[in-house]
């Protein structure tokens, strides 16, 4: 049987405030690890709007993208738990820069998030062991490199939203 090879789709917020970038403090099967606000992009949304959402529900904030930072694959393997074989998993992920607005008063973060914090380029260079992805300093690098691209270099066609198949 012939199977096609996808990589998993995520999105990231670059976001930075008075020379210091907003990350998160998360759970994860290699203890707690520092990420960009990120996550995987859901059936029926565009990049941006997974962006939006999953800083919303990883920090409490409002996100608005401004321009894309980057495009990026890694790949790694991960440990499953009374398996023999690692999982051998691609990421592609879009990073996007913009402005954080407002926090939403009392909203709960995402499960397995345990805070938010703000750290320097490099506090954030200082640690990466506790990186979850090798992204988050890339990330981080290119957008201090000033990379940004018109958001309109990602197209999202409208049968993205039709709920049916």
């Amino acid at each position: 049987m012939n199977s096609r090879w996808k990589p998993s789709v995520t999105v990231a917020a670059i976001i930075e405030r008075e020379g210091k970038f907003l990350l998160v403090e998360e759970h994860t099967q290699d203890g707690l690890r520092l990420n960009n606000p990120a996550g995987h992009l859901d059936q029926g949304e565009s990049t941006f709007q997974a962006c939006v959402r999953e800083t919303l529900e990883e920090t409490a904030f409002h996100f608005t993208p401004d321009a894309l930072v980057g495009i990026y694959m890694s790949r790694f393997e991960k440990a499953v738990p009374g398996k023999n074989q690692a999982l051998d998993i691609t990421y592609l992920r879009f990073a996007f820069c913009g402005k954080l607005g407002e926090e939403v008063a009392g909203q709960a973060l995402d499960e397995g998030i345990v805070r938010t914090l703000w750290l320097s380029p490099d506090e954030i260079r200082a640690c990466v062991p506790l990186h979850r992805s090798p992204l988050l300093l890339t990330c981080m690098e290119d957008y201090l490199a000033g990379k940004r691209y018109p958001l309109a270099l990602v197209t999202t066609d409208p049968s993205v939203y039709d709920p049916k198949p």
